[in-house]
């Protein structure tokens, strides 16, 4: 098979060095040097990406295109790329909902071939080798594999359907970014009162991820009546201490979904999830 031109949009330090590895494969990968920072030119730059001045003409030359751009633009970006009617394979690879995914299919459908994409990891340099999750039409997919084969990325593709590699993306960071933020809290919270080091000391005794437990969600249903008031607390203390309580609200206000559980030792994990998406 004939090496593809890769289009990238856009090179952020995700995109830029994606962008890298995908050259390995690639005739060329090009991006569109309008409008954008210093910052990317740079980037660009030091990833050895060819230029070039327009989008329409990136789309114009373009086999491949990979969407990695901030969130907020992806929808405007692909309605922008599906506009100048471009037929190739487009790679949506941003933190977006399953059904923003969706929607972004529907743009740039039929004339396109739209590959779900989600990526988890961090940006492939210094060893770092982040996993493409793919889902989308199989002939697709297996392009965009082959774009990564032997590379520092990753691909492992889920089905054919749009949106599972982005709920697969978002799912985990759900859990992955909201933890950072509750690490911050806690910690701040312990600080404000000289504990700080002993509250890394306790944690430090379990390394294992809560992530990896989905089993202890029953559990956690059961004691909810008790940890949701515990939360309250908690809250109380983040803001006597300066600090923002509304996460540990909103996860007070989750709990309280559970509270006709009350120490329902044989509740399984689908019987809580369930009462947990229940209005």
């Amino acid at each position: 098979m004939d090496k593809p031109i890769v289009g990238i949009l856009h090179p952020g330090s995700m995109g830029a060095a994606v962008a890298a590895c995908a050259a390995a494969n690639a005739t060329a990968v090009l991006w569109c040097a309008a409008g954008r920072r210093a910052a990317s030119v740079a980037r660009a730059e030091e990833f050895g990406l060819t230029p070039v001045a327009t989008l329409p003409g990136l789309l114009d030359r373009s086999d491949i295109v990979i969407s990695l751009c901030p969130p907020a633009a992806a929808e405007d970006l692909a309605r922008d790329v599906a506009a100048h009617g471009f037929a190739g394979v487009y790679v949506e690879a941003n933190a977006i909902s399953p059904e923003r995914a969706s929607r972004i299919a529907g743009l740039l459908e039929p004339a396109a071939t739209v590959v779900d994409g989600g990526v988890v990891g961090s940006p492939p340099v210094r060893g770092k080798t982040p996993t493409l999750y793919l889902s989308g039409p199989t002939t697709a997919t297996s392009r965009v594999e082959a774009l990564f084969a032997g590379t520092a990325v990753q691909t492992t593709t889920l089905g054919t359907e749009i949106g599972k590699a982005s709920a697969l993306k978002l799912s985990y960071a759900t859990f992955q970014k909201t933890s950072r933020v509750l690490v911050a809290l806690a910690v701040g919270m312990a600080r404000k009162h000289g504990v700080d080091q002993e509250l890394i000391e306790v944690a430090s005794r379990r390394t294992e991820s809560y992530l990896a437990e989905p089993e202890y969600v029953a559990k956690t249903a059961a004691r909810a009546w008790r940890w949701g008031p515990e939360l309250d607390e908690a809250a109380e203390a983040l803001a006597a201490a300066g600090l923002p309580p509304e996460m540990l609200r909103a996860a007070a206000s989750t709990l309280a979904r559970w509270d006709d559980v009350k120490d329902v030792s044989e509740l399984t994990l689908a019987d809580a999830l369930a009462r947990l998406a229940r209005p």
